[in-house]
């Protein structure tokens, strides 16, 4: 059984009907004892670094995710979820006025933060970053990476988010935007994140959700 975090943020049931077309049985909770007994845990990508992160606590999220990682239990950030794996991040809902940076998963060092609208070139760039972009491998020809078998190099997957994680050596893949987003991440061989939303990028995406669901079950 694959937990769905659900952390009282956006419509889940695209990425539990993405994991169910895989292969999954899917199940979206908030209760932490589902979530500490689940053979994967997916934590999806809706709202904003601060808030999920402060929401999870509440729920008492935060501590068994971070626990189950911690032990081996395969799991994968998606986007925002990606983003939660690092130590902190500096974006707020709004109105929150507190400033600074907020505390995350913790299992990947350093902070999410702003993407630049001026890039390295000194074009312009949207940001948000909104749709389709090609990802590649960060080191060699390939990805050398479980989660992206069947995945070529220059394969397109759809985008939408304003933050970055940093780069880091966890960092698999790469897209390019007015910076180098890091847009697949590892740690262990069983925790993943994907800056993209595998379950909006149509054949790419379902690949992807099948090698994680084909994790966990040989896990």
């Amino acid at each position: 059984m694959i937990a769905v975090v659900d952390y009282k943020k956006g419509n889940l049931k695209s990425v539990e009907r993405g994991l169910v077309a895989a292969g999954a049985d899917a199940r979206i909770t908030d209760n932490p004892d589902v979530i500490g007994a689940a053979h994967g845990i997916v934590l999806p990508g809706v709202g904003a670094f601060a808030d999920t992160a402060s929401t999870m606590e509440s729920l008492g999220q935060m501590e068994v995710v971070r626990e189950r990682v911690l032990a081996g239990v395969p799991f994968l950030g998606i986007c925002l979820g990606m983003h939660l794996m690092f130590e902190e991040g500096t974006e707020t809902h709004p109105g929150d006025t507190s400033g600074g940076a907020h505390r995350g998963l913790g299992i990947l060092p350093g902070v999410v933060d702003a993407m630049p609208r001026v890039g390295e070139d000194g074009r312009n760039y949207k940001i948000p970053h909104v749709g389709w972009n090609s990802i590649e491998p960060v080191r060699g020809s390939d990805f050398n990476c479980e989660l992206l078998a069947g995945v070529k190099p220059g394969e397109y997957f759809y985008f939408t988010h304003s933050y970055a994680a940093p780069a880091t050596e966890a960092t698999v893949a790469i897209a390019s935007h007015s910076i180098a987003i890091p847009s697949v991440v590892r740690y262990r061989d069983v925790a993943f994140g994907v800056q993209f939303h595998p379950e909006k990028s149509s054949d790419a995406g379902t690949c992807v959700l099948r090698n994680f669901v084909r994790i966990v079950k040989e896990a």
